[in-house]
């Protein structure tokens, strides 16, 4: 728009062979008008808000502020990270929300809980994810305070009456109805609950069956309340490959081949996932939510980790004790010095490089990896309407 001005400026000069009082008045006043209009309150529709929840898959940092101890603000997290130092992020460097963001032409959101979320930076989203949760409120009752499923949901509704105040409700609901949500759950239900101990409570109360089934009942009802809340375009992520990550085969293992029970857990998991999806969908009468098939996606590389670059799947880049698979990464912990040869990061997280090639699939995949459709499809539809 400026140019523009400047551009009939220009040509007024010409015509009179110099700058004339009335043109110079007109180029100033015409650019204040144009200044004060832009610096009026950010307008909703000038990106796709990006909304995440869920575990330490996905936490950018919210642990951070929490007191807890499950968290990843101490090196060498955040090793290849732009900065060189952790930020929360359970990586080395970026996270697949991160490079969601990127795929959306945007800055990453910031942790919900970050003093730096506010004004402008509200309307890009917001990360409410919490390393440590699960879709069961007992699940990481060991980290102590973590952001339970339910409360990151009421986070997400104080956000939206935080942007209110800002656009106003109106602007505030075709923002939330126009973003993109990305959800990770499961994993740490059956890691850090069922499978916690070798007698847990959970497991006294239900079979692997029985449980998965419980699981998916009660993650149905967390899909409803953010329909409720606003949310019309879901990405929904079922668990990895359980068995196969470096901290189960350093515990359960034999011979090094992925430990039977919680492969067969995510096995069973997955699967009744996605029907509970596309089941949920044809109540709601729309492809709200999309099954993330992590399962798949993560499958890929572990069985052939070379055919995707890397010269393991079975240890850890970063950790201690059989496949680096003991404990958390600390400054004490092995390090591998090239994080882009390993599919994992630590006992339990990818890599960047690993996180790179899920959210490939996550953005192109056929419905092998993402049912109905892939994100790049979802923007295409989106763009249209």
């Amino acid at each position: 728009m400026v140019m523009l001005l400047y551009y009939i400026y220009t040509l007024i000069t010409m015509r009179r062979g110099r700058p004339s009082g009335v043109a110079a008045a007109f180029l100033a006043v015409a650019i204040t008008v144009v200044s004060v209009l832009s610096t009026k309150a950010p307008r909703a529709e000038a990106a796709r808000a990006f909304f995440v929840f869920g575990d330490s898959l996905v936490d950018n940092g919210n642990n951070n502020y929490l007191v807890t101890s499950a968290r990843a603000d101490s090196p060498p997290y955040g090793i290849d990270y732009p900065t060189h130092r952790p930020t929360g992020r359970f990586s080395n460097g970026l996270n697949i929300p991160d490079i969601i963001s990127e795929q959306l032409g945007s800055e990453p959101t910031l942790p919900y809980l970050n003093p730096e979320l506010n004004g402008r930076k509200l309307l890009v989203g917001a990360n409410f994810a919490s390393a440590g949760i699960g879709i069961l409120n007992d699940t990481g009752v060991q980290f102590a305070n973590i952001i339970r499923i339910y409360q990151q949901l009421a986070f997400f509704q104080q956000y939206q009456d935080r942007v209110s105040s800002l656009i106003g409700p109106a602007e505030t609901q075709r923002l939330v109805n126009g973003g993109l949500v990305l959800i990770v759950l499961g994993g740490n239900d059956f890691v850090n609950n069922y499978f916690f101990t070798p007698i847990s409570a959970r497991r006294l109360q239900f079979s692997l069956p029985a449980f998965s089934r419980y699981l998916i009942s009660e993650y149905r009802k967390i899909l409803l309340r953010l329909y409720e809340l606003g949310a019309r375009r879901v990405m929904v992520t079922g668990t990895g490959p359980l068995g196969c990550v470096p901290a189960e085969l350093a515990t359960r293992s034999v011979n090094g081949q992925c430990a039977v029970e919680p492969l067969q857990a995510a096995a069973i998991f997955n699967p009744a996932l996605i029907q509970m999806i596309q089941g949920l969908n044809q109540d709601i009468g729309s492809d709200v939510f999309v099954a993330v098939n992590a399962m798949q996606m993560q499958r890929d590389f572990i069985s052939d980790p070379q055919a995707f670059g890397f010269v393991t799947s079975k240890v850890a880049c970063c950790g201690q004790g059989p496949y680096n698979g003991l404990g958390v990464c600390t400054p004490a912990s092995n390090l591998c010095p090239n994080r882009n040869i390993y599919a994992f990061w630590d006992p339990f997280h990818p890599t960047e490089r690993a996180n790179r090639i899920i959210v490939r699939q996550m953005m192109t995949g056929t419905t092998k990896y993402m049912n109905p459709m892939n994100l790049s499809t979802i923007m295409a539809m989106d763009s249209r309407n």
